[in-house]
């Protein structure tokens, strides 16, 4: 990486927020404190934080390492937190846990490729009533072994449809590499429907916002896109289960985002990392006092007998 531009004290705030929760969930799950699962973002953070300020009210959808969209949109680390323990105050009363959250324009599923089409369905919905909204879904590169992309992505080319579809590209799919599962490019596949692809390989939150914007704006016309980011996944694919060598682990973290963030800005940098520990740290203490959180039927869902 390059010497990175002075940016905004919010932006290393949420980014280090995001980086301490994750840790936390991990520290968590092995003092037997958390339930089921969790994939965390750890690496990719500067993703959903660097795209926040491009969207409006437009529609995210994420997918099962989603934390770190969850937290650049809604900036709720009490709600998410209490959502994974199932405590009071979760954002779905405790039963989307990790992976499955739905909040006013933000829906994420841990199912691979099920949300492209739906994505679709609403940048359709968008464009034909007029809104100036898109629709904004992540996906990794593990994803384009999906037919659901493939089927989603005519579609949002056939009918111009507001679509934005980021790809974070950490070279690895679970345990599998993704040289060895992915034949071509993803920039070829975009390319085949008629859909313009970019390349980002910079965590640089300036440089991928002034890259971006323009590329936003093109899609609010009805241009849908794909933007790959070329990221790394710091930690293990959920909480335990890394299968890469100390060797491969060492080189990712000396090059991820936080480490050269670090050097560059150095007393700074330090200072909102030990703000945001202690501010998680005090979370999970008040979060964990919490009863549990108890599930209610909507009385649309009680009346008709309608299963969650």
């Amino acid at each position: 990486m390059t010497a990175l531009t002075k940016f905004a004290d919010k932006d290393l705030e949420l980014l280090l927020l995001i980086r301490n929760f994750e840790l936390a969930l991990l520290d968590l799950f092995d003092a037997g404190k958390l339930n089921g699962t969790t994939h965390t973002c750890l690496g990719q953070e500067y993703v959903p934080v660097a795209l926040a300020p491009l969207l409006r009210e437009d529609f995210v959808f994420s997918n099962h390492r989603g934390h770190g969209h969850y937290l650049a949109r809604f900036e709720d680390p009490s709600g998410l937190l209490a959502e994974i323990m199932g405590r009071e105050g979760a954002v779905c009363s405790g039963v989307g846990g990790s992976q499955h959250i739905y909040r006013d324009g933000y829906l994420s599923t841990g199912v691979q490729g099920q949300s492209l089409p739906v994505a679709v369905g609403v940048a359709l919905h968008y464009r034909r009533t007029g809104q100036d909204r898109i629709a904004v879904v992540h996906i990794g590169d593990g994803t384009w072994g999906e037919g659901a992309v493939y089927e989603a992505l005519n579609m949002a080319r056939l009918w111009s449809v507001p679509l934005l579809v980021v790809v974070e590209h950490n070279g690895i799919a679970q345990s599998t590499p993704t040289g060895a599962q992915l034949a071509g490019t993803i920039e070829d596949r975009a390319g085949s429907f008629g859909i313009d692809h970019y390349e980002l390989h910079t965590a640089d939150i300036n440089v991928i916002r002034a890259e971006l914007g323009p590329v936003v704006a093109e899609v609010r016309r009805g241009a849908p896109a794909v933007v790959q980011f070329h990221t790394v996944r710091l930690g293990p694919h959920s909480k335990g289960d890394d299968t890469r060598s100390a060797e491969e682990l060492s080189d990712i973290r000396a090059r991820e985002w936080s480490a050269e963030y670090a050097r560059w800005f150095g007393d700074q940098f330090a200072a909102a990392d030990a703000r945001q520990r202690e501010r998680v740290a005090g979370l999970v203490a008040d979060v964990s006092a919490r009863p549990p959180s108890v599930w209610t039927p909507s009385p649309a869902a009680a009346g008709s007998g309608a299963a969650l």
